[in-house]
């Protein structure tokens, strides 16, 4: 009985490749790692670390502001927002403003209008208040989040104007 040293070869080879003992010539080792990638990816880690510590605390991180001992001022606005003002008499510098159930402490800015301006320049959050409404904007994104915001005196006052009745 002749063999064929061709299909002796081909057996041996699919016997191994079966029984994972042959790898492709391509196969390398999964657990090591090039010397020059290692230091690149433990670079950007380090990188990551440092910059996480210099980061000021994102829209979700913020440390919420304590209310004790505040007042609140429950303002409606358009499109049915609502927004919460809690003033301190001890700290007339501040108001915690409550948006999106999210409280956010806020830092009194001078204006030259007399009008009440707040900023927190962490969140990009600015309240104005006026006597006649509210408004709160969004400077990062240049945009307004809530217009038109009147507490229940200032809403009933725009009801009075308007039907002429007189307050006694």
């Amino acid at each position: 009985m002749a063999i064929n040293l061709n299909s002796f070869l081909a057996a041996g080879a699919v016997a191994l490749a079966a029984t994972g003992l042959c790898a492709p010539a391509f196969a390398t080792d999964i657990h090591t790692a090039h010397p020059k990638a290692t230091s690149v990816l433990k670079a950007k880690a380090k990188h990551k670390t440092a910059k996480k510590a210099d980061e000021k605390p994102a829209a979700g991180d913020e440390p919420e502001s304590s209310i004790a001992d505040s007042v609140a001022v429950n303002y409606s606005c358009e499109l049915n927002n609502k927004v919460v003002i809690y003033t301190n008499d001890k700290d007339d510098g501040h108001i915690s403003l409550r948006w999106q159930n999210h409280l956010h402490r806020m830092d009194r800015v001078g204006t030259t209008t007399g009008a009440q301006r707040f900023e927190n320049q962490d969140l990009g959050l600015i309240w104005i208040g006026i006597p006649a409404k509210g408004i709160l904007l969004d400077s990062k994104h240049n945009h307004q989040l809530a217009n038109e915001c009147k507490t229940a005196e200032q809403a009933h006052g725009m009801v009075a104007a308007v039907t002429g009745e007189r307050k006694s």
